[in-house]
Formats: structure tokens, sequence, C-alpha cells
């Protein structure tokens, strides 16, 4: 089996044909070097005895390249990172070979070319591609937590300079054919197919010559005197904003994700020193991302995980997917404002229905908002905005729902306003019809009992903003059956968004363990400094520090919660455990301290000024903090981390939670559970299941009960298991 073709045609060009055996697509793996470095050879060798005219680099797959081997560089590692070191400079030296060899080389894109796809196209003199916005191209390694290994970030920079250069490194920014021709990458293109190999023999034929030319038979960065656009790091322009570009890339990182600032650093590294040795500084940061830990907790969430949920991983297999083409949203607020527009633009017809239709035009007017702002920046053409917005129907008539398939219920969390629109709704829809009540809190088991049809009552908690956030949490009641459940998802992939599904409970999965962070920002403000508290969480990697995002969630809606938690715990003859963030709670809201909305919470909002902690919360420190000391930053930190992975940890004892991928990818995308982690589950196992309960152990005998894991983890150190 061969992964690397190697042919030569009539006209005396040599193909390179990318052709993994026995696979969809094509990968960089250890067998691909072998094959390239074998084909590289024999090029090399009838480059000798042949009158070779030139290379054409093509795939016979119908994308051009998918990457590198996941699996292989997950499983790497410390004992594995000479073999890392050695496959990548393996596959380089095969490239440098090709584009030395002083014959011209052009590469056929018919499909996308990510990552190790792109590098290979990066090593050609010319790059012909189909004209096709489908195609995707470019080096996403960094959302992987890795870098580009195959010489992406030398070429690139020598390309189109360090400034211009970083958006496609260090954020891993795609491009499609016409926008890479815009930035100097793509040379030609045809538009079918069938005509790559008759344009790309043409052009070999047309250029052919025994004097080096840049662009034709040798790279630019290979001619004497070549300079990299924009200067090098030496130059006084650049050194003059260089030392900004870290401090960027930190404050969008928050100093735990090592990719951006090692692609950052073999950028400007490799711009000082020869190709050669810039290939090498590459090789040496790839080979360090890949062994270490960060990599591989978020290669296993977002590449395994999150993969698993888009191919329908806990969506019931045995009913048949489904498409909708029209949908109600009942609530015109912000949250059904925002769901109407997530499903006009995927092309979904919507009856945004409300009390009025004074209010059902105003949260119509959210999406004209958005879209008149894609307009203005050229990102869309007013006929298509216009066409949009012409899929929204504002109505303050229940009766204009009759021929929805699917209704989303948005409005207030009123348990009575909930089950008087449930009722009203289910008179007009059909029988076969799905009711999802968009709640973040309230049990759905509880709400299906206003349905005359349970079996199609189902949760579906969206996140704010809607047309943002990309998380939908699936919440299955008691009695909502597998066709709801499967119609939910199949709806939720069709608005673009991904779902979790989870049983049903108090606060589900999300709320309840976004909760145990807030409330512990606010406990932590007997043992530490308001200050310290708020970085600790920037340091740990959180989007918001605890007291910041408290005062946008608002006191009052907390205690409101608690309240209503206590209330129905009651009436099972429970009680809710007392929390040491309540009696600070209680007092902020007698001080009128309400949150952001209110004008005052943990932070002071002047009118001319930025928002500043309130002074007054010093005096919450009592308890532990003698002499104004305060609690070491690292149990800050762990605090934050620990209680919402030990609160998820119980709700998969509990059986909230159905998966580990739901825990991990929901913790992330929807409640802002630092990337670097993979997720609440899989930071208790890179953190090590025994380490972690040992450390729970100590935070327990320091700061309460609440950090005691629940049984079924010392249970699952025992069977030598972990998430």
């Amino acid at each position: 089996m061969t992964s690397v073709k190697y042919q030569k045609d009539s006209n005396n060009i040599a193909h390179f044909i990318l052709d993994k055996e026995n696979a969809s697509a094509n990968l960089m793996d250890l067998a691909f070097a072998g094959d390239f470095a074998n084909a590289t050879q024999q090029l090399v060798d009838d480059l000798t005895n042949e009158n070779i005219k030139g290379v054409i680099i093509r795939s016979a797959k119908s994308t051009f390249f998918a990457g590198g081997d996941i699996n292989m560089l997950f499983k790497a590692g410390k004992d594995d990172a000479e073999q890392i070191m050695s496959l990548g400079m393996s596959i380089k030296a095969s490239m440098r070979t090709i584009e030395t060899c002083g014959k011209p080389v052009v590469v056929c894109i018919a499909g996308a070319a990510m990552g190790g796809g792109w590098e290979i196209a990066l090593a050609a003199h010319h790059r012909i591609a189909v004209n096709s916005n489908k195609i995707k191209m470019g080096l996403p390694e960094v959302t992987l937590g890795l870098l580009p290994g195959g010489g992406g970030i030398i070429r690139m920079v020598r390309l189109l300079g360090l400034q211009a250069a970083m958006p496609y490194l260090v954020q891993g920014k795609l491009f499609t054919p016409k926008q890479a021709e815009n930035i100097g990458l793509i040379n030609s293109f045809v538009d079918d197919e069938s005509l790559l190999l008759e344009k790309a023999t043409k052009w070999i034929q047309e250029n052919q010559t025994q004097e080096p030319i840049a662009g034709v038979n040798i790279q630019p960065w290979d001619v004497k005197g070549y300079r990299i656009p924009g200067g090098t790091p030496r130059s006084p322009k650049v050194a003059g904003t260089l030392p900004i570009a870290p401090a960027i890339i930190r404050n969008g990182t928050k100093g735990t994700l090592p990719a951006p600032e090692l692609i950052f650093a073999t950028m400007v590294e490799g711009a000082l020193v020869d190709f050669d040795s810039a290939c090498r500084i590459e090789s040496r940061y790839f080979t360090e991302l890949t062994i270490g830990s960060v990599s591989k907790n978020i290669i296993n969430t977002f590449w395994y995980n999150l993969n698993e949920i888009k191919a329908g991983g806990n969506r019931p297999a045995a009913i048949d997917k489904r498409k909708f083409s029209k949908v109600g949203v009942l609530g015109a607020g912000m949250m059904g404002a925002g769901i109407a527009y997530s499903a006009a633009i995927k092309g979904i017809s919507v009856v945004l229905k409300d009390t009025s239709l004074e209010n059902a035009e105003k949260g119509k007017a959210y999406s004209t908002k958005i879209l008149d702002k894609k307009v203005a920046r050229g990102r869309m053409t007013a006929e298509k905005a216009e066409s949009i917005l012409s899929l929204i129907q504002p109505s303050a008539d229940v009766a204009d729902l009759a021929d929805c398939e699917f209704v989303i219920e948005a409005v207030f969390e009123s348990r009575d306003l909930k089950a008087t629109v449930t009722k009203e709704s289910e008179a007009v829809i059909s029988e076969n019809a799905i009711f999802a009540s968009n709640t973040s809190t309230l049990p759905i088991t509880g709400l299906a009992e206003a349905s005359a049809r349970p079996a199609n009552f189902i949760g579906m908690h969206f996140f704010s903003p809607v047309d943002k956030m990309q998380l939908v949490e699936i919440i299955a009641g008691e009695k909502t059956s597998d066709k709801a459940l499967a119609q939910c998802y199949d709806l939720t992939l069709q608005l673009g968004k991904t779902p979790i599904v989870v049983n049903d409970s108090r606060g589900f999965y999300t709320s309840r363990v976004f909760g145990t962070f807030v409330k512990e920002g606010i406990a932590l403000l007997k043992d530490a400094h308001p200050a310290s508290i708020e970085n600790a969480a920037y340091l740990s990697g959180f989007p918001v520090g605890p007291l910041a995002i408290t005062d946008e969630v608002s006191l009052t809606l907390m205690d409101k919660i608690d309240k209503q938690a206590k209330a129905d715990l009651s009436l099972e003859g429970k009680t809710l455990p007392d929390h040491p963030a309540n009696d600070i709670v209680s007092d902020m809201i007698a001080k009128g301290r309400l949150g952001k909305a209110n004008g005052a919470g943990f932070y002071e909002y002047p009118a001319d000024a930025k928002k500043n902690l309130w002074s007054e919360l010093a005096t919450y420190n009592t308890e532990s903090n003698i002499e104004n000391k305060t609690i070491p930053l690292i149990d800050i930190k762990e605090r934050l981390l620990f209680i919402m992975a030990i609160e998820t940890a119980r709700c998969v004892e509990e059986g909230v939670i159905r998966s580990t991928g739901d825990g991990n990818i929901g913790s992330i995308f929807g409640i802002g559970y630092p990337q670097w982690t993979g997720g609440t589950l899989q930071f208790i196992n890179q953190y090590g299941l025994a380490k972690f309960i040992t450390r729970a152990e100590e935070l327990t005998s320091l700061y309460g009960e609440r950090f005691s894991v629940p049984t079924s983890l010392r249970e699952m150190l025992s069977a030598g298991k972990s998430f």
C-alpha cells in the first residue's frame, strides 16, 4: 500500500498523486512520510537520467489533503518526541527537495487543503485551484493546540510577511481560493476540476527555462537578496511594533494556551535565520506542543468529543433524520428574537409571536440590526438580507402557529406563563409538532405537565446572545419520546448549533455547574481580596471573573433561583444546603447592590469611567483573612476549577449527563470553562484521578464539604477508569 503515487506522463512531467489507499482522505502520517520520501527520491533519480520538464502535485481524493494524523499526534507522549521531530523533518526534507529541483512545480487543488495539505501546496511554485467558495484552505492547527509542523509557518511568513501572516497562523483563519488569490497565495483558477491537469501541464510547458525565475522554478525566498515583506524583526519598523504582539496574544489566551505564543515565537525566530534553520525551529516547537498535555486536552474535546456530537452520538439512531421548513418562536424578547434570527439565516421560516404585534415587530428588528451591520461591512448583499428578513413573520395571533412543525417557547421563567402558552399553542399546532421550552433551570418534567402531549415536549436551552453562542442544551423530560429528542437534535444542527443532551434535573447541567462558579467566587470574598479573585479566574483561563459575571446575571436572579430551589425541595421533603455565599448575596441585596442593570453590584459603574470593584467588598473578608492576608493564588484558582469539575462529576453520577463529550463541550461552549482544560471532565482526567481526589480532600478540609467528591469518583479510581 502507498499514499503517494509517482508517475511520469508523455510530456515528461512527473506527477505526485496523493492517494492514501483504503482511506477517504489523505493524512500526513508515518506511512506518508516514507512514501513521500520514496517518491521524491524517484524524482531526484529521474532528474539525473531523464529530461523532466516539471512536477505536478495533485490528489485523487475529493479533498486535496486532510492534514496531520490526529490519532497519531494525540497518542504521542514524551517518549515519542524524537520520532515526532524526525517525522516533521523528513516531510520537510521531501518538500524542500521538490521545491529546489530546478523545474517548475505546480499544485492542483480541487478540494479542501487544510494543515499539512496547505503546507504541501506552499512548497509549489504555482498554485491552481478550482474556483469554488466551498473549498477551504489554511492552517487551523492552533485550534487543536498545535502549530503547523510542515513548514507552513516558515513559508507563510516569507510569502506574506510577519504582520500579514499572523491571522492565518496565530488565529488559524481559513480562506477560500478567491480570498487566497487576493493575498497572493493562489496564482490561477479553473472553473471545473476536469480542467486542472490541462492547465497545470500548459503552465509547465510555457515556463521552460534554464534560468532561476522566482515563482517559476525557484521559490522567491531562495533568490539571493529576497526580503520578507514588511521586513524582519531586525527592521526598525517591525522591531518597534513587535513587542506589542505577545501582549495581544496573551490577552486572548490568558497565558493558558501555549500554541499561539509558540506560533508567534516560530514566526519571529524563523524570520531571523536561514530557511533550513527556521524549519528546525518550527519542528522543535511542534514537537513540544504535540507531546504536551494542553494539546491532548483540546484534541480530546474539540476533535473527538465534538465530532461525536456532530455525528449524532446522543441522537436516537432508529429515528429518521428530518429537516424543518417552518418553526414558531413564542416570546420576542432578546432570547426569542435571537432564536428567530438563527432560524431565518439558515433558511427556515419563522413565526415570531408575542402578546402584541408591536412587541413582535421589535423582536424582528433585532434581526434587522444584525443584518444591516453585515451589509454595511460588505459581508452580505442588501437583497440577501431582505430575503432572510422576509422569512420572519411577526405575529400576535396564536393561529399563525398552525402549520409550524416545531415550536420553541422563550417566554419569562414563570411556570404559570409557560403553562399558559403551552396550552394555547398545542390547541392549534399539529399533533406531530414538537414543543420545546427554552428554560435554563425549570425542570422539564414539571413543565410538561401542562402539555396534552408530553411525549412531544422537550427542553431546549439556548445561550445568550443566541446569534453568537454555539451551544444548545437539549433536556429530555421523563416522558419525552425518542422522536422528540431526535428531531430536536436535528433542528439544533440545522440551526448551525452544537447540541448536548442531558436528562432532566433542577438546573440541568450547565446552569447547575455555572451556579457553583459564581457562588464560589462570592464565597471567596471571605478569604481573598476581590481583585485577586477576578485575576485568579483570568489567569485560570475563564473569560470573565465570577464577580463580574454575577453582576451581569444580577444578584436578584440568583436569589430568586435559590428561593425557588428551596421551595421545590421543600415539597420533596428536602432542604437546600447552606452556602457561604448566601449571606453575602443577601447583604448585597439589602444594600441595593443588585448588579450591573441596577448600576451597582460587586462593581461600581461610573458614567464617565470604566467599571471598578466596589471598595466596600473588603469588609466581607473577615473569616480567614486575618491582618489583611489572603489565601494562596493556587487555592483561589483551584477552588474555581475544582468546584465546577466536582459538580459535573455529580451530574454524571446522578445520570444527568449522558456522555463525557457532552460534559466537556457543554462546560466550554456554554459556561466558559477554560479551553486549555478540555472541559470539566477532561480536567479531572489530565489532573490525574488520584491526585484530583487528594487535592479535593485538601480543599474540603480547608474550605468546606462542597469540595467533597462523589462516591463514583472513588469507585472509578478503584476500577482504574477515567472519564
